[in-house]
Order: C-alpha cells, then structure tokens, then sequence
C-alpha cells in the first residue's frame, strides 16, 4: 500500500490539502467540461504526435496506478503543435479507472463520468529534465483519452495504439491530479474517446494497491473528482 496519499476514506483527494495546500489553488485539476461554455479557438493548431514504441521502458504497479515509463532522453516520442509551443518528450502514460463502468474518470464531460481515463505525461524540453520542468508553469503537457467499453480491445501497450483516430481536443491551464498537484499542466483532453473491453477493465480492476505481506486491497476508483474552474476558460479545437 503506498503511504501518504491515496484514495481511500483516511487519505484519499479530499484530505490531500492537508499535505498538499496547493489542492486548493487556482488553476487545480481534473474539471467537469461543460461545452455549452467552452470557446472554440481557431487559433489552436492539430496536435502533432510522434510515439516511438521502442522508447517505452517497462510498466509497473506504482501502488496508484499502472504506468509505463519511456526513455525521455532524446526525442524519440514527442508532442508538438496543438496549444504548446516547441518540443515535448513523453515520459509516461497512466490509467485511472473506477471500481464498475459508470465511475472512474477524472476529467468528466457535462458531468458524465468514463469508466477510465489515461493521461501521457510530457515535458517541455526547454528545461533540462522532467523535474526541472514539473516545476514550471508551462512544463507539462498532459493528453487525456477517456476509455469506454465495448467489446474492442487494445493489444498493447504501444502509445500509438491508444489515441482515438480523431483528435480533436479541449485545453485548459491546470495541474497535475495526484500529489504533488503541481499547476504545471497544459491539460489536452481529447474529444474522442477510444475502446476498451470488459475483459482489459476487469484486468484493471484485479491490480492491488496493497504491497507484499498486506492485506489484499483492490486498485479500483483511483481518480480524483473535477476541481472548481475558478477563472480559468477551457478552449476547443474544433466547434
């Protein structure tokens, strides 16, 4: 079980602020989209996406998540384009998921919940490494992809293979969604969800939070609920 943070009743988002003030800050992370009040901005340009999948290192349990980390120190796998400017390199990308399919995204769209949501990690390459630049305000660059069930399923874990065919997109300023909810993050959620069986959300939903010698507990409902927007305008790539 990971110690400090976590989702459970003691330590879970709603307590975070008591280690982490900053969960109460301005431009907080995930956010319900409403779209009747989102601006279309013909300004934003299409994202440009190159993913290598020989980059990716190895996936692990992190006792939150499943996550797989990418070799980051040329740019193998970058974003470009979209609302950022200059080069990205893909760090890592990682789920979030609820216990059945009615829950378990963090962004949610006029409200609805997806059964899953997976955020790919990026760094500005204008600072010298993921830290350096988890630091700053424009540092990151998060692209977020809501998964629905049906009965496709993906693979592997190829990054490619894992963005829905059309990318069209939200933006907004915000922050990271788990400690230390750094507000670094130029958010890039796509409008498209992509397709996920029964059977991979049931794999989820096997993983434990729980380490070796604990009691079993299982890694469901690891997201954290929409923050208020405050003063922030969330953008659209298409109308």
């Amino acid at each position: 079980m990971s110690q400090g943070w976590g989702y459970g009743a003691n330590n879970g988002p709603n307590k975070w602020h008591e280690t982490f003030p900053i969960a109460n800050g301005p431009r907080q992370s995930p956010i319900d989209i409403v779209t009747g009040e989102v601006q279309h901005d013909p300004k934003l340009k299409p994202l440009a996406l190159r993913y290598d999948p020989s980059a990716s290192l190895d996936i692990i349990n992190n006792g939150h998540s499943v996550q797989v980390t990418f070799l980051d120190d040329e740019d193998k796998s970058t974003l470009k384009e979209g609302p950022i400017t200059g080069t990205y390199r893909l760090k890592q990308f990682h789920f979030h998921w609820g216990a059945s399919d009615d829950k378990g995204s963090e962004h949610t769209v006029n409200g609805k919940m997806y059964p899953a949501e997976l955020h790919l990690v990026h760094w500005n390459t204008k600072y010298p490494n993921f830290g350096e630049a988890a630091s700053k305000s424009d540092g990151l660059a998060v692209v977020g992809v809501f998964l629905e069930g049906t009965q496709t399923t993906f693979a592997d874990f190829d990054p490619t293979l894992l963005l829905p065919k059309t990318l069209d997109y939200w933006t907004y300023d915000g922050s990271l969604t788990t400690p230390p909810l750094l507000e670094s993050v130029t958010w890039i959620v796509c409008k498209q969800s992509i397709s996920v069986s029964s059977a991979q959300m049931e794999k989820f939903r096997a993983l434990l939070f729980s380490g070796e010698g604990e009691p079993e507990c299982r890694m469901v409902d690891n997201y954290r609920p929409p923050q208020p927007l405050k003063d922030r305008k969330v953008r659209s790539s298409s109308k």
